[in-house]
């Protein structure tokens, strides 16, 4: 898919899911969705969406956000969540998927945060902030890197200024959540040929019910759920080191390239051969 202007924009779906060389450590994502619908799914990195036209809904845990244009929606790395059109010509946005390692040095420059960063709200009215991540989008669509990383730190360091902190550090809760990473940690390894839900339950020396109560409480999914997310974001660094997409499909376990298109275009808005474009594309 392609991007779209004007009042094309507002007719049919279309998506820009794309590196620009010159700013590493960011993806950038700009869209128009009407019909799409992604399901329950976390990120690697931050996620810093700024909704240009429409309603985008945002599922999260024990909330519902409906983000309009002016507004900013903030995400933490591993935070569960959906999104979805909440009126029926859908919603625009520009999206700006900064990783780790780009917060915490933006952090670090601008001296005022202790720790990983985090945001403290998912969602902020900021016309300013939500115009300035359009002029990131922009810029880097036109090549100008100078404007592109100006933008973007000025950007980030507004977010982190006024709506972060430090990064709460996950510890083991209630019972069972020792049970649920370690059932993390067999997906990850077993990603090709996963146990069933009873064989994992078994293998660590609980219940399945138990299991699945325990994974749900930790990571917000169920471990089905979680697997497909995982597969899908191990697909895309297999993409991004030139892996073919039958390949990459065939290596986290899908059963072929058609079944990693259906999922990796739920999960990341696009198809794995435009985001293969989009790779190349900065």
């Amino acid at each position: 898919m392609g991007t779209g202007t004007g009042a094309d924009e507002g007719r049919r779906e279309w998506a820009r899911h794309w590196q620009y060389a010159e700013l590493p450590g960011l993806d950038l994502l700009r869209a128009h969705y009407v019909r799409h619908t992604f399901p329950r799914h976390a990120h690697d990195g931050y996620v810093i969406a700024a909704v240009t036209g429409g309603i985008e809904e945002i599922g999260l845990p024990g909330d519902t956000l409906r983000a309009g244009p002016g507004s900013v929606v903030l995400i933490n790395p591993e935070v569960p969540h959906t999104a979805r059109a909440g009126v029926p010509e859908g919603w625009a946005y520009a999206t700006l998927y900064p990783s780790r390692a780009l917060i915490t040095e933006v952090a670090t420059e601008i001296g005022t945060l202790r720790g990983t960063p985090g945001f403290t709200a998912a969602m902020v009215a900021d016309p300013q902030a939500s115009r300035a991540i359009a002029e990131v989008h922009r810029a880097a669509e036109a090549g100008n890197a100078l404007a592109a990383d100006t933008l973007l730190r000025g950007v980030v360091a507004r977010m982190l200024t006024r709506h972060a902190g430090p990064l709460p550090v996950r510890t083991a809760g209630r019972a069972g959540a020792a049970d649920a990473e370690r059932a993390r940690a067999v997906l990850e390894d077993r990603m090709g040929e996963p146990p069933s839900l009873e064989q994992l339950a078994a293998e660590l020396g609980t219940s399945p019910f138990a299991l699945l109560r325990a994974f749900r409480d930790r990571y917000g999914m169920p471990p089905h759920t979680w697997l497909t997310d995982a597969r899908v974001r191990r697909a895309r660094r297999l993409l991004d080191a030139g892996i073919p997409p039958a390949e990459a499909a065939a290596t986290v376990g899908f059963t072929d390239q058609p079944h990693l298109n259906r999922h990796f275009t739920r999960i990341v808005g696009v198809p794995p051969g435009a985001y293969r474009r989009g790779r190349a594309a900065g």
